[in-house]
């Protein structure tokens, strides 16, 4: 019974943390919680552990539990690891994906285009959209674990932003081109490095044009700069299996 209690507590907060119902730096009040689902503190509690594990969540003694604030190194930390993770799952799922899939796919694709085009741009929407366009893709990874990595990220990033579209919209018509050619790898067979290495591109370009955008008024400053530590080997012998490598690890300069 505890279980079950715990993983509601569990879900209920994750759910209204990436939809901002819970916002950086508000404070969990586990009673209150525990009414709202009828228990005790107990099972919220083991539920704050595991959102605080995926790093949703912060503890401290004498303060409580409170939603994770937001800055930019975690930011860019987490985008670093979707872009290797997600990246990874894609290009192990591209090999079994059938037809209908990857047109379910450049349909969402194509609903972005229109909203990228469109004159008033509804940010928000545009990125409800571009996850449903990620997770078509990483979702048929055969590798379970992989795709539950790749979840928690994407619970982590709608914790850390609503929209970073918001800040470059002029991204968004470059980020459906990005996808579209995504898509042509996947069905022209290309080899699963080509496709891990444009999607590893694909992650990283929005992060850099939101820190570049967010900096602008810093000219001198290079704490909007991306540091390229996600690239990938070409020299593998295997080209057809995905690698993660970093640049300390030989990927070439």
């Amino acid at each position: 019974m505890t279980a079950t209690k715990s993983e509601r507590a569990y879900r209920m907060i994750q759910q209204r943390i990436v939809q901002g119902d819970y916002l950086p730096g508000d404070r969990l009040k586990l009673e209150h919680i525990g009414e709202e689902i009828g228990s005790s503190v107990v099972p919220v509690r083991e539920a704050i552990r595991r959102l605080q594990a995926e790093g949703l969540v912060t503890f401290e003694k004498f303060v409580g539990a409170r939603v994770a604030a937001i800055d930019e190194s975690e930011y860019v930390h987490t985008m670093e690891t979707m872009s290797v993770i997600e990246s990874a799952a894609v290009a192990l799922a591209a090999p079994s994906l059938t037809a209908e899939q990857v047109a379910e796919a450049r349909a969402v694709n194509e609903q972005m285009r229109d909203l990228a085009a469109a004159g008033d741009f509804d940010a928000v929407e545009f990125t409800h959209l571009n996850e449903q366009f990620h997770r078509a893709l990483s979702h048929r990874c055969p590798n379970p674990h992989l795709v539950m990595l790749v979840d928690r990220a994407w619970n982590r990033l709608s914790a850390l932003r609503n929209s970073t579209f918001s800040f470059v919209p002029d991204r968004a018509a470059a980020s459906v081109e990005e996808h579209e050619r995504i898509l042509h790898l996947i069905e022209s067979g290309a080899a699963g490095i080509d496709i891990e290495l444009a999607m590893r591109e694909h992650r990283m370009t929005t992060p850099r044009a939101y820190l570049a955008r967010i900096h602008a008024d810093q000219p001198h400053s290079t704490a909007g700069i991306v540091p390229d530590r996600t690239r990938l080997d070409r020299t593998r012998p295997d080209s057809t299996s995905p690698a993660i490598t970093t640049a300390s690890e030989g990927a070439p300069a």
